[in-house]
């Protein structure tokens, strides 16, 4: 593969501003890195809020400093690996985990990589102030032609999956990283909040990957609900929240027994008590997961937790093993990304797709910038 010297990304210069097309230097992968020619980079939902209010609203959780190269989920080909490579090769078909950490403190050392203080996403934002370092490690996004990234966060793609669904990985990933927390399999019923959403719908794909038995979700819209449902009609269950307690849906579901996991994919704008509702909903020694970051503070009964030996997580995202282990599941055919309705943008049309991906059709749209 040949690697010009010089290649085409969209930067930020101010807080909100349009992203600017620039001709920047390729960047070089180090000796234990490799260099992405990327062929396409998932925007979600939220990137506009991200690029315009994040540093009021989270000022504590630091943007890369800018200009800025953003971009959170890329997936392209290897096209060229640092020395002390091994296992990857130019032309491989990869997505590329942002997850960053510092890989050598104690969390780093035993293979929690999420709680390293310097964790951050290459390409949109970190968790404290100690991210400075790591975005000065790897400034490059996926709004680019060619990006770096350790080797350590690659995963290998099947060539039955396109850049396009590879891009979506991020927070597919995430829900799968929650179901994971809860170890649900046959047998198991899990609740999931907000299930036709960017992040519900990962749940639903890779509960049924998993074997759960019987998956409830829950929503407003009643026609993206039906659509989810569809997908698995025997398995699936869907309730929307203008027709009741999410807690009433999942007892009649359970026989009264509960659930045996909660995901809450719901957003900050979401209503705090369908949250607790979920959590009511639980079985004694059921697990919940957050990974939708309802806002503010809530009102949580933890006498209960204990007394029902129930657990709540927070889960941020995902390791790299697991999205590898997601990519092996679409290449044996166990998660099925089809579902996806993807609409793809060239570079020079970012600020467009930014700007319109409000209308979209629930968690199906797939946007996708194409570099």
């Amino acid at each position: 593969m040949t690697i010009p010297q010089t290649m085409t990304a969209a930067r930020m210069h101010t807080v909100g501003g349009e992203l600017r097309l620039e001709t920047l230097e390729t960047p070089r992968p180090g000796d234990m890195d490799v260099l992405v020619r990327v062929r396409a980079c998932g925007i979600v939902p939220n990137l506009g809020n991200i690029l315009a209010n994040w540093t009021t609203w989270f000022p504590h959780m630091p943007l890369p400093p800018l200009p800025a190269v953003f971009g959170l989920d890329p997936a392209g080909e290897v096209a060229a690996v640092g020395r002390q490579v091994r296992g990857l090769k130019p032309g491989d078909r990869v997505y590329v985990n942002p997850g960053r950490s510092c890989g050598s403190c104690r969390h780093c050392r035993r293979g929690d990589t999420i709680s390293c203080k310097h964790y951050a996403f290459q390409g949109y934002f970190g968790f404290s102030e100690h991210a400075m370092q790591t975005f000065a490690d790897y400034p490059i996004g996926g709004l680019s032609e060619y990006m770096v990234a350790p080797a350590s966060a690659i995963v290998r793609i099947p060539d039955s999956m396109t850049f396009d669904q590879a891009a979506r990985l991020g927070y597919m990933g995430t829900a799968y990283s929650a179901l994971k927390k809860t170890n649900v399999g046959p047998g198991d019923t899990v609740l999931i909040n907000g299930i036709s959403g960017t992040l519900g719908i990962g749940g639903a794909v890779f509960g049924l990957a998993l074997g759960v038995s019987k998956i409830l979700g829950t929503g407003r819209d009643r026609k993206l609900l039906e659509e989810i449902k569809a997908l698995a009609p025997n398995r699936i269950e869907v309730f929307s929240i203008d027709d009741g307690s999410v807690t009433d849906f999942a007892l009649a579901q359970t026989g009264g027994e509960g659930v045996d996991a909660f995901i809450d994919c719901l957003g900050p704008g979401a209503k705090q008590e369908t949250f607790l509702q979920g959590l009511r909903g639980l079985r004694r020694g059921g697990i919940a997961v957050d990974i939708g970051a309802v806002a503010g503070e809530l009102p949580i009964d933890v006498h209960w937790l204990m007394d029902h030996n129930q657990r709540l997580y927070g889960s941020a995202w995902f390791t790299t093993l697991e999205g590898q282990e997601m990519a092996d599941m679409v290449a044996a055919g166990v998660a099925d990304f089809s579902l996806l309705e993807t609409q793809s943008y060239p570079l020079s049309e970012v600020n467009s797709a930014i700007s319109g991906i409000a209308q979209r059709h629930g968690g199906f749209s797939n946007f996708v910038i194409c570099p």
